[in-house]
């Protein structure tokens, strides 16, 4: 990423941060991962119970070693009994993860095979804490749907070895297969809990 590219990001975060504020949720910027790590510890206290899923731009910014690492109690799902383990985590203080999108204007874009993630972000956590890299960004909630759809669920199904019609075409075609990453759709447009959702837009590509 080049200088009037990170430029152009930190304007446009400014339009995002504030879209999210008209929705009664709270954005942050930061100009690379080491200060997105600062901001997503300032915003989980320790002692916190904090669950995870699985979410690549919280590792990429070491959020995920130093959970593991300090003094919280982190359900990350990479470790957990399936549904045992998601039943427990789903009453934690705090919920960590990305978004395939975000329009501008600050609506937030996931789809999900199990549903795990989407019904954290929905209701369970007391605080829900996304990282979130300029190159999620979209223009409107259609151009957000079609990253989701035809960006991120294609990298996710081939990272997670499935064997979807996306793996092989490289977009998404729609399907039903058994397999498929696409279940669920969230679309959050808005929030009823006031500091409950907080992004950390980050002046760098992470995640899919």
């Amino acid at each position: 990423m080049d200088l009037f590219e990170k430029e152009r990001n930190e304007k446009l975060a400014q339009i995002v941060i504030k879209g999210l504020k008209s929705r009664n949720m709270t954005g942050y910027y930061v100009k690379d991962r080491d200060e997105a790590l600062k901001k997503a510890l300032e915003l989980i206290p320790e002692g916190s119970r904090v669950a995870m899923g699985g979410c690549m731009s919280a590792q990429e910014i070491g959020l995920t070693d130093a959970l593991n690492n300090g003094h919280y109690t982190f359900y990350d799902r990479a470790f957990m009994a399936k549904r045992e383990g998601l039943l427990e985590a789903y009453g934690a203080d705090v919920f960590v993860s990305s978004v395939n999108a975000l329009t501008d204007d600050g609506i937030l874009v996931n789809i999900d095979g199990n549903a795990n993630r989407v019904s954290f972000i929905a209701q369970g956590p007391q605080k829900v804490v996304f990282i979130v890299g300029m190159n999620k960004v979209a223009s409107d909630l259609d151009h957000a749907m079609k990253r989701a759809r035809n960006i991120a669920a294609p990298i996710n199904a081939g990272r997670f070895d499935i064997t979807t019609p996306c793996t092989k075409t490289g977009k998404c075609m729609d399907c039903k297969s058994i397999d498929t990453v696409c279940c669920q759709f969230l679309i959050t447009r808005f929030s009823r809990h006031k500091d409950r959702i907080h992004v950390i837009l980050v002046n760098e590509n992470l995640g899919f």
